[in-house]
């Protein structure tokens, strides 16, 4: 399972609109195998290939988790969900839970996508704009003033020197501020990626409670959808750790399951392993007293959701306009640096 090929993988969006289908057939009694066969003939797309292997492998092996198992397409979490459902009789109550699930995920991905690609965006922007102002502009306006007479002023000399090495120091700051993001999405593809994120969190606060309520939310999602499913606390916390990319949130989980293990309450364990926030680990343990802790996993999952949408839009409201304030700086530095020398030779001719 550890060699499934990542680039094949379908989206989030993708595996949501699968899981609901399947949902839909098995609460109509619908063969999966006639409506994966269905489902191959309506797209001629990437899914409907997909669909028309899983047609194949469904009636090669006979059952779900075979099939979806013997396909690179879906995720390892996926597949090992299905089997756990088919095997207790909850295939039905996992699909749904991961409809859900997937749509959640489709949402923070695209949340957190935006959060990077709108500051790349206008970072690129502020980088081209300066570097034609200092290489292609500004030397204009030089030749502009010595052609005046001007340039031997140690005024206007000055200014232009100003406004110059202004320019100079922005695109260097930006130029590599561009570059570590890039390198840092570059290495979040590599086996460097767990020693990167420790070394984010450590140098950007705001980075480790974003993370925490990423893996947070993750986790609340997966235990909601497994209690609710009839899974045992165990089981699910031996399944969460596959769909965590922070090593250090696996651990946290790791250690909870450890102590419940050890016969501790599962709100203590939650409590001593600093998972979730004090005010939803209060919230837990109110669950726990009243037997209900699949609907308070739904509500934390749902609760750090929000919370990670508004912290990235937070993120980006700052971004934004901190880029647009700095950029306006620089043209303006830039433009003064030539303007004022020019006002000063009107000023004498008048």
């Amino acid at each position: 399972m550890k060699d499934r090929k990542k680039q094949n993988v379908m989206t989030a969006l993708e595996l949501s609109n699968f899981c609901s289908q399947m949902s839909l057939m098995l609460r109509a009694g619908m063969p999966l195998e006639t409506g994966l066969e269905v489902m191959a003939a309506k797209k001629e797309n990437k899914e409907s290939s997909v669909y028309a292997r899983m047609h194949a492998n469904m009636q090669q092996y006979g059952n779900l988790y075979e099939a979806m198992k013997a396909e690179s397409a879906f995720p390892e979490y996926l597949v090992e969900m299905t089997g756990i459902g088919e095997r207790t009789g909850h295939l039905e109550d996992v699909m749904r839970g991961m409809t859900a699930y997937y749509e959640r995920e489709s949402r923070m991905k695209d949340a957190v996508r935006n959060a990077i690609t709108y500051p790349l965006v206008l970072g690129g922007m502020l980088l081209l704009i300066v570097l034609i102002l200092l290489w292609k502009v500004l030397p204009v306006f030089r030749r502009v003033l010595s052609s005046m007479g001007v340039a031997a002023s140690e005024t206007s000399s000055s200014l232009m020197q100003l406004g110059a090495t202004i320019g100079w120091i922005v695109l260097a700051v930006v130029g590599v501020a561009l570059l570590s993001v890039i390198v840092c999405l570059v290495l979040l593809k590599t086996p460097l990626k767990d020693k990167l994120m420790r070394f984010l969190r450590k140098m950007i606060p705001a980075m480790g409670d974003l993370s925490m309520r990423v893996s947070g939310s993750r986790v609340a999602s997966v235990l909601s959808m497994m209690l609710s499913s009839g899974f045992l606390m165990e089981d699910a916390l031996e399944t969460v750790p596959r769909v965590l990319d922070d090593a250090e949130a696996v651990k946290k989980v790791q250690a909870v399951s450890d102590k419940i293990n050890q016969g501790e309450m599962f709100s203590d364990a939650v409590a001593a392993s600093g998972l979730f926030d004090d005010l939803h680990t209060r919230l837990l343990q109110t669950g726990v007293m009243t037997g209900s802790e699949d609907l308070v996993m739904e509500k934390i999952a749902a609760t750090y959701e929000e919370e990670t949408e508004n912290s990235i839009a937070r993120i980006v409201a700052i971004i934004e306009p901190t880029v647009v304030a700095l950029l306006s700086v620089v043209i303006g530095a830039v433009l003064l640096s030539v303007m004022l020398p020019m006002a000063s030779i009107l000023t004498g001719l008048l």
